[in-house]
Parts: structure tokens; C-alpha cells; sequence
């Protein structure tokens, strides 16, 4: 099967996916993380809280995030391409949610090697979309690196291998097998943790000696979504396709009838995913 799909970190697909992602993201997450933000005192003079969004792409978590936190705030962009974070700090808001100012800086490079050092004076480290393109090592780095440092995690959407597709289709569960296949894969040098990174990450950070909440965060698509829809669904085929060239040909006609469906309004799709904050625990004597 001949994929179409706009890569996954083309700022096309991203600007695609924003509404839906800020529509799915878990504002319950957000109760526990102001209280622990509240009673910090790590504030850089003149900047406020410092926050890292790692592997930013556009931009969009900073877009939701800053105007949800009270106070100055100064975020650091990570990520490896230079014209993403160009395009991230353009848009990002100049204001949170009391008014307080927003500052933007940036970091081109690998976000893979992170250390406690790196993240001292951080607030908050989070990413969007990021935990299940991880390796199981990579996760042990990030973690590390959070809990040295005594910072907390927001890392939002991540996959769980669970997509719901109304009406159903015969061949529904065997690209969702296929895609959750892919999205494990595994090469010489690198193993994805894909649906499993939620799950493997709470434990490691639980190990950590972090308080880890979980709350999911699916995406709803319907007859107003249909654009993003059949932009996913153009990718989960393709990436099942990847996996399996063996339904290359079932999968053909697959995805004409379901981008068909989308078309008339008639499709509807949850796409699956959890939101994971990670704060430390509160030392003797109360402090964070």
C-alpha cells in the first residue's frame, strides 16, 4: 500500500491535530499540578517559573499550557528542528493566566540525554505526544533526570493502542493489531515503547520515589473533524500496512470505504490516549 499520510511531525499534521489535542488534553491534571506550582519556590528573578516543553514541535502545548498556570513563566523550547521552534516561539502567548508575562527561549538538539543538571531550576518539565516515540532507555533518562532535580513531569497524549471506529469494520481489529505492532518497533539500535510507554513510564517514575496520576485523554472525531480524520486514518493504515504488507491489499479497500464514510459525515472515531503527571513527593516538614 502506497502511504499518502503528511509525516508525523510535518507542521502540517500538527496544526491538523491542535484543536483536537487541546479538546482531549486532561484539565483534571492541572488541579494537582497548581497546588504543587503554588508551593514552589523556585522562581528565576525576573522570569518566574521556568518550564520545559520538550520536543515542542509547533508549539501547541505551550499554546494550551501558559495561559492555564498563574504567574511570570519563561519556557524553553527543545527540539531538533530549528524551523519547528521558529514557528513555536511565534506563536507562543505572551500572557498567563493572571496576565503575568510570557517569555520564550529556545534549545536545538537531542532531548535523549537530559540530566538533572540540565533541568536544575526547572519547574516543570512537559511534552506533548512524545512518551511513546521513546525508547524503554530513553524513558530512564527523562525520569532520572525529573527526579534528580526534584521537578515535575506533564507528559500528555500518549498513545494506548486503543481506537474505537463507528460503525464497526470486519478489519478494524487487525490494523489496530498491526499499528499497535509498528508503533512497538524495534531496529538495531532502538526499541519503541509505543502503547506501553504510559504504563512503563508510571512505573519508573513510581520507582523514582514521584507520585504518578494517569488520566486519559482521548481524541472524539466526528462529521466536524473529518479533515483530521482522514489524515489519521490515512496513517494508521499506512502504518499498519508497514507492518503487515500482507493486508496491503484488504487494506486498500479498507480505507476506501472508511475515508468514504468520513467524507459523508457518517464515521465516528476515539482515538485513545493518557495524559501522566509525575510530582515529587513532599519532603519532611511539608516542603515539595
Amino acid at each position: 500500500m502506497n502511504s499518502t499520510e503528511v509525516p508525523p511531525y510535518a507542521p502540517e499534521w500538527l496544526e491538523l491535530r491542535e484543536s483536537a489535542d487541546a479538546a482531549a488534553r486532561a484539565d483534571d491534571l492541572l488541579v494537582p499540578l497548581r497546588r504543587h506550582l503554588s508551593a514552589l519556590a523556585r522562581w528565576e528573578p525576573g522570569a518566574g517559573l521556568v518550564i520545559r516543553d520538550l520536543g515542542c514541535g509547533t508549539g501547541s502545548m505551550g499554546r494550551w499550557l501558559a495561559p492555564r498556570l498563574p504567574g511570570p513563566q519563561r519556557w524553553v523550547l527543545h527540539d531538533r528542528d530549528p524551523g519547528l521552534l521558529e514557528h513555536a516561539v511565534a506563536r507562543m502567548p505572551v500572557a498567563s493566566a493572571d496576565g503575568s508575562r510570557v517569555t520564550v527561549t529556545t534549545k536545538h538538539g537531542d532531548i535523549g540525554r537530559l540530566t538533572a543538571e540540565d533541568l536544575s531550576g526547572t519547574a516543570l518539565v512537559t511534552a506533548s505526544a512524545l512518551l511513546d516515540v521513546l525508547t524503554p532507555d530513553e524513558v530512564d533518562v527523562l525520569v532520572a533526570a525529573c527526579a534528580g532535580a526534584g521537578c515535575p513531569a506533564l507528559l500528555a497524549l500518549s498513545v494506548v493502542g486503543r481506537v474505537e471506529l463507528t460503525p464497526e469494520d470486519p478489519l478494524d481489529a487487525e490494523i489496530a493489531e498491526a499499528f499497535n505492532a509498528h508503533q512497538r518497533r524495534s531496529d538495531a539500535t532502538r526499541r519503541l515503547l509505543g502503547p506501553d510507554a504510559v504504563a512503563v513510564a508510571s512505573e519508573v517514575f513510581t520507582r523514582q520515589g514521584m507520585d504518578v496520576r494517569v488520566h486519559g485523554s482521548p481524541w472524539h472525531l466526528g462529521a466536524d473533524e473529518s479533515a483530521l480524520t482522514a489524515e489519521w486514518l490515512r496513517g494508521w493504515v499506512g502504518a499498519a500496512c508497514a507492518e503487515r504488507p500482507d493486508l496491503d491489499a484488504s487494506a486498500v479497500a479498507y480505507l476506501q470505504r472508511r475515508l468514504a464514510a468520513c467524507e459523508a459525515g457518517g464515521l465516528r472515531v476515539v482515538v485513545h490516549h493518557s495524559d501522566l503527571l509525575a510530582l515529587p513527593r513532599p519532603r519532611p516538614g511539608g516542603s515539595v
